[in-house]
């Protein structure tokens, strides 16, 4: 049987698995069939089988080049790499909806198993109900506009162009978009048991307890897959920079900003049973925004390097992101009652008070990221102009709110519940204050300058400080326990962004930038460093023929840029190369080989500070969300919310210290 006939029949049978889950949990729900639980756990098995086997199908296609099916035929290649010929599949529309909808089938999955003792109860009815009803249409997607197995009637002797020559001269285009998906993708647990919780009206704390590892891993996925993306694109476009505000960046940035708002605002419904309509919003926001996002990059609506090709998918994606959106509103506004607060806002200077300022600020932040977004493409679909929203908006605006944001990742954490005093946070804010003053003093006499980098680098040390603090009292109290749970491992978590907003100041702010017309055996010199062009040499690959510059820098090691042209693709593009060290890189790329026998180029330098930085603060935000999911104390996460809290606030007093107690 051809792969084409394996791949549709697999897709198939997905579709049939889907609504014959949706319908067997409908009639459990309804009261209509005793063994319902038991039957829709089996077709969340078959559903993954039929996804996994898709996925099976495809990559065979791809490895064993399998002309016949169209995907191949338009973005497979004898001559692409084996490493980016299997990562070929989710460099094009249909394969990113196939790898899309494996890894929702595998949540699906993890959420049947994990559930599996309390599979009768409502809550997971109507969230395995609301899984079901994804799936269902991502699996329609393949049956429909995104159909990944057409066929195809290659001509004797065809070979296909391969992906965009983009995406197959890096490694970590093998590894970010599955990682992002992990977290794109993720998001959809917590947002079916939102949906559990209101449809229920179990809106307590229950439904935040059992979704809260899940939440941190997805926003771990999310965070990682965001940081490989900068690091792919500073790496493989050659313009000196890691983010660009591009509409598919920000397409994922969105719902990093409002699960980062949520992972921080349940602490406050968990602890006092306030900010219910925040957080169900939040979640419900994180998910319409990764769909949202789906269209964004897969409609064709806009340009740009990581979006896919103009496809109908679009009109599917938005009435999917509309359906998502009426129905969660319309369920929060029936509930609006039980969604009243049992608690309120004693003091704004307390732990809570900060966590709802912290609220409006992520939710301001995506609110200007959104609008510069979407705005040129509501401009152009009015009136057919065609605008772009440049960096100079996206700075301006966000640059305030960061500056606030990194405030109160520093006072947050020293703050106790329900009111602080002003000699309590004198105490406890010194040495944070200390370390901002002392880091300060050090960038100027460093040589910084300019008001913003050391305004972000005094509050980077603030933060940091703060994160230090408590680290090390936790440490104290509990030894290496202390770095485990979530509000430990958030600290981590704090470090990371600390590093990369001090590296992404530093960066931005002191970046250098020169072009050079060089023959061989001539010497520049650039912020502090030296290049030296020793000559061109041209190689061929299997997949591209490039012409490399070889050029020594600080008359350490050789470093060779180039321009590759790519002859089945019929593209040709700069392929970079960056030098890194702790202190600066220098980025190097070739514009051009000017036409003459004395092996001319025109070279591009880019040396910026403390880069590397931005890199390993991913890794430590990575870390850190490793460390937050660690099991801390075993309870029932399904156990009525009211029950709960009250069980909360009549028996976990206020610690005398004032100090967080959240172990988990």
């Amino acid at each position: 049987m051809s792969n084409v006939s394996l791949g549709t029949m697999a897709v198939s049978v997905g579709v049939a698995a889907a609504i014959a889950g949706l319908l067997v949990v409908a009639a459990g729900l309804a009261g209509r069939r005793s063994r319902w639980a038991s039957e829709a756990r089996l077709l969340v098995f078959v559903m993954m089988g039929a996804a996994l086997a898709a996925f099976v199908v495809m990559e065979r296609a791809l490895i064993t080049r399998d002309f016949t099916v169209a995907f191949v035929a338009e973005h497979g290649s004898s001559r692409t790499p084996a490493l980016f010929n299997v990562a070929t599949l989710w460099s094009a529309l249909e394969g990113s909806i196939l790898l899309w909808t494996l890894i929702l089938c595998g949540y699906v999955v993890a959420v049947v198993v994990k559930f599996r003792h309390q599979a009768e109860d409502r809550m997971v009815g109507w969230v395995l109900l609301t899984l079901f009803v994804v799936s269902l249409f991502f699996f329609l997607l393949m049956l429909g506009p995104a159909d990944p197995f057409i066929r195809f009637d290659p001509p004797v002797g065809y070979d296909g162009p391969g992906p965009n020559p983009l995406l197959q001269n890096h490694i970590l285009m093998a590894f970010h978009p599955p990682v992002l998906y992990l977290g794109y993708v993720g998001f959809t647990v917590p947002f079916a048991f939102a949906i559990g919780a209101l449809v229920t009206g179990r809106v307590g704390e229950g439904w935040l307890l059992a979704t809260r590892r899940w939440t941190v891993m997805a926003w771990g996925f999310l965070t990682l897959g965001i940081v490989l993306g900068a690091w792919w694109s500073y790496e493989t476009l050659g313009w000196g920079g890691y983010w660009a505000w591009d509409p598919v960046e920000n397409a994922s940035f969105l719902p990093w900003l409002t699960g980062t708002a949520f992972i921080h605002s349940v602490m406050v419904q968990e602890r006092r049973g306030m900010l219910r309509v925040w957080n169900l919003s939040l979640v419900i926001a994180t998910f319409s925004l990764t769909i949202l996002g789906t269209f964004i990059t897969r409609s064709g609506v806009l340009q740009s390097v990581h979006a896919f090709v103009e496809s109908g998918i679009g009109p599917a994606i938005l009435g999917f992101f509309a359906l998502i959106v009426i129905v969660s509103l319309s369920l929060i506004a029936w509930r609006g009652d039980a969604l009243r607060s049992p608690g309120r806002i004693d003091s704004p200077v307390s732990r809570e008070g900060a966590f709802l300022a912290n609220n409006v600020l992520f939710a301001v932040f995506a609110f200007v990221v959104l609008l510069g977004t979407v705005f040129p493409l509501i401009v152009e679909a009015i009136d057919g102009r065609t605008i772009a929203v440049g960096n100079p908006y996206f700075e301006r605006m966000t640059m305030p709110v960061g500056f606030v944001l990194l405030f109160l990742m520093a006072v947050a954490p020293v703050l106790p519940w329900r009111k602080a005093s002003g000699e309590v946070l004198s105490t406890r804010l010194l040495g944070p204050a200390v370390i901002a003053a002392v880091t300060m003093v050090v960038a100027l006499l460093l040589g910084a300058r300019g008001w913003s980098p050391l305004l972000a680098f005094g509050l980077g040390g603030f933060s940091g400080g703060s994160a230090l603090r408590q680290v090390a009292l936790a440490s104290r109290r509990q030894g290496w326990r202390g770095l485990v749970g979530r509000t430990n491992g958030g600290m981590i978590v704090h470090f990371g962004v600390v590093l990369i907003a001090v590296a992404f100041a530093a960066s931005h702010s002191y970046v250098r930038q020169g072009e050079f017309t060089m023959v061989p055996g001539d010497r520049v010199e650039i912020s502090g460093h030296s290049l030296s062009y020793e000559g061109s040499q041209l190689e061929e690959h299997s997949n591209r023929v490039q012409r490399s510059a070889r050029v020594l820098v600080d008359d350490v090691k050789v470093y060779e840029p180039g321009i590759a042209t790519y002859p089945f693709a019929g593209q040709t593009i700069g392929i970079p190369s960056v030098r890194s060290t702790w202190r600066d890189d220098i980025a190097l790329s070739v514009l051009q080989f000017p036409e003459g026998g004395n092996d001319e180029v025109v070279l591009r330098a880019t040396v910026q500070p403390l880069i590397v930085w931005l890199w390993i603060g991913g890794l430590v935000m990575a870390f850190g969300t490793v460390l937050a999911v660690v099991p801390g104390r075993r309870r029932d996460p399904l156990l009525p919310a009211s029950a709960k809290v009250g069980a909360r606030t009549a028996t976990k007093p206020q610690p005398e210290s004032g100090e967080d107690s959240d172990a988990s």
